[in-house]
């Protein structure tokens, strides 16, 4: 009895000992960016730190990124004259260390194990439909070496788990693009649109350019951890779309909520988890079953992004907020698909990024 009873001290001594999870957040409409600390139960705000060049504008922090190694966090600054900026933040102080110029409007960006490379999508928000780039940036000296010209808008854009190819997808012009990472070309694209009807090609009559406006409008592409497949938002069509790497199609098409804007899948590739910009919920499905599922309503409205913890227990979600409210993050438990704390962080919060789990 008393080994027992001495194994059942040791079991509840051991649920004591909480890890601590540590995210970063950029809040586009401040320029600031939050370190957020969560310990199982309670996400509080650690410190906020001012970001961006110039004092008097808005510049629009959108994207953020950590180094794989832990060390540095990278910044995207939409706003810059004329173009956006990438800056290299020390996790250790959160001074910035180094900044490069980028193309315009720069938004989502990873870096790759296999390279030591970053890849960024330049949004480009202004004039006409006219196809944007990728910008491959070496993260040590902090130099663009390249842009790679992809489609209309790109906007979300990962790097596989092997490191050697960047997908991202156009929301304009409704494709997927595969980069390799090493050749800095693009290898492949697809078209994500429904009906690949002939009509479409007679769009591009009278040597006028313009694109074919997507009713898909793609905002988000994951890769699969495990298998070969990607998953895409179609912020247009309220679906979430898989495509097959091998055969190069859409294998999958899932109806969800209202406007799908980021998708992140946990790294033991159990659940899929797709903020659903237009009804401020966030989506968490079983990819062994995608008919189990759960919306879960979040504490704002404008659902943005998301960071799932490498151990695959929780999804951290940017919500915007509206007007002059604060942005929050809201953490959400994967397991039994619930809400678990929110907090409040600066306004309109985007880009967010997973940096550690302490003991």
């Amino acid at each position: 009895m008393r080994g027992i009873l001495v194994l059942f001290i040791l079991l509840s001594a051991n649920t004591l000992i909480s890890k601590d999870y540590y995210v970063y957040v950029a809040a586009e409409s401040d320029d600031m960016v939050s370190l957020l600390k969560f310990d199982g139960k309670d996400l509080i705000e650690v410190e906020r730190f001012e970001v961006g060049v110039m004092p008097t504008e808005i510049e629009g922090p959108h994207g953020i990124t950590v180094d794989p190694n832990g060390k540095y966090w990278y910044l995207s600054l939409a706003h810059g004259s004329p173009y956006g900026t990438l800056t290299k933040y020390s996790t250790e102080t959160n001074k910035p260390i180094s900044s490069t110029k980028l193309g315009l409007f720069p938004a989502s960006m990873q870096i790759s194990e296999a390279t030591g490379l970053l890849y960024c999508v330049n949004f480009n928000l202004h004039g006409d439909m006219v196809p944007s780039t990728v910008s491959v940036v070496d993260p040590e000296i902090m130099v663009e070496i390249k842009q790679i010209e992809t489609g209309a808008m790109p906007h979300g854009s990962r790097i596989s788990p092997d490191g050697l190819f960047q997908y991202s997808v156009a929301m304009m012009s409704g494709e997927l693009f595969e980069v390799d990472a090493i050749s800095l070309k693009v290898n492949r694209k697809l078209s994500l649109e429904k009906e690949m009807s002939h009509s479409h090609h007679h769009m591009h009559h009278d040597n006028d350019m313009k694109m074919v406006h997507s009713k898909v409008k793609p905002t988000w592409v994951i890769p699969h951890p495990s298998k070969k497949s990607v998953f895409v938002a179609g912020n247009g069509s309220d679906e979430i779309i898989e495509v097959d790497l091998d055969n190069w199609e859409v294998i999958n098409r899932i109806n969800v909520g209202k406007g799908p804007y980021n998708i992140e899948i946990s790294p033991d590739g159990k659940y899929l988890v797709s903020t659903l910009k237009g009804e401020g919920s966030t989506g968490v499905w079983s990819l062994e079953d995608i008919s189990v599922n759960r919306i879960i309503k979040n504490t704002t409205m404008v659902s943005h992004g998301i960071a799932i913890s490498p151990d695959s227990k929780y999804a951290f979600v940017s919500v915007e907020g509206i007007g002059g409210e604060p942005g929050k993050v809201d953490v959400i438990n994967l397991e039994n698909m619930s809400l678990l704390s929110s907090v409040n962080v600066g306004k309109q919060a985007g880009g967010i990024a997973f940096w550690k789990i302490s003991d």
